[in-house]
């Protein structure tokens, strides 16, 4: 399954961007070695800034990425079931993650495709993100802010704003939550949250369950609360 999922996002034009970056990111110093890395999961449902994105199926997604320092590149794609006709979506990242003053911070530029999307609407998109975070223990926050200039289908600019809280209750178990607010032109306007437990069973192998729900149930079946359990194997 992981195979088709890559086999789409290389036809689309993913793979090319993403090799692009990989070669940026291996011709820089010499200080750092490239590393490579690969997962696959699957999920009860595939969920995306806190909607159900799979129509309650279960979702495969698979993700390869290159870091060289501070720098990163990855190619994410999962099995969708949108209205839109969309099948899948895949995010190509560029990002860059230094620490300063203290905090931890990451600076994304991402593209977003939805193959399958019925002709005429506009199903790929480029979004701005920055995070801020910082750890005190077992605690740890993080704010988001992403910004989208012309979005999905008939929506313009939007906004999505969050801010997250975990626990780390054991070395491989950490407890978290989340609440966010979207608002966009030409889009709907929302406030998600989610909470949920992550566990890693192996050093290789992470199960996360987590409940996921808006203030807009009205919009829509994508809007209603929904437990998400999901398992990722990263090799």
């Amino acid at each position: 399954m992981s195979s088709t999922i890559f086999q789409t996002a290389s036809r689309f034009g993913a793979f090319p961007i993403a090799l692009m970056a990989a070669a940026v990111l291996m011709a820089g110093p010499a200080a750092a070695d490239p590393e490579f890395d690969f997962q696959v999961g699957v999920a009860s449902e595939y969920v995306g800034k806190g909607l159900g994105k799979s129509n309650g199926e279960i979702a495969w997604s698979g993700q390869v990425g290159v870091s060289q320092g501070d720098f990163r590149a990855t190619v994410f794609a999962s099995t969708a079931e949108l209205s839109s006709g969309a099948d899948s979506e895949i995010i190509t990242t560029l990002g860059w993650a230094p620490e300063a003053f203290g905090f931890e911070w990451d600076f994304s530029v991402m593209n977003r495709d939805l193959p399958g999307t019925a002709a005429g609407i506009d199903s790929n998109y480029w979004e701005y993100q920055a995070d801020v975070g910082r750890s005190f223990g077992p605690v740890s926050a993080r704010v988001r802010v992403n910004y989208t200039p012309d979005g999905f289908a008939g929506t313009e600019e939007a906004w999505w704003v969050e801010a997250q809280g975990a626990y780390k209750i054991t070395g491989s178990t950490k407890a978290s939550a989340a609440i966010a607010t979207r608002r966009a032109h030409g889009g709907a306007d929302y406030t998600a949250w989610n909470i949920g437990v992550k566990h890693k069973l192996t050093d290789a192998i992470s199960a996360d369950i987590r409940w996921y729900d808006t203030d807009e149930h009205d919009l829509g079946d994508s809007y209603d609360g929904r437990l998400v359990g999901a398992l990722t194997f990263a090799f």
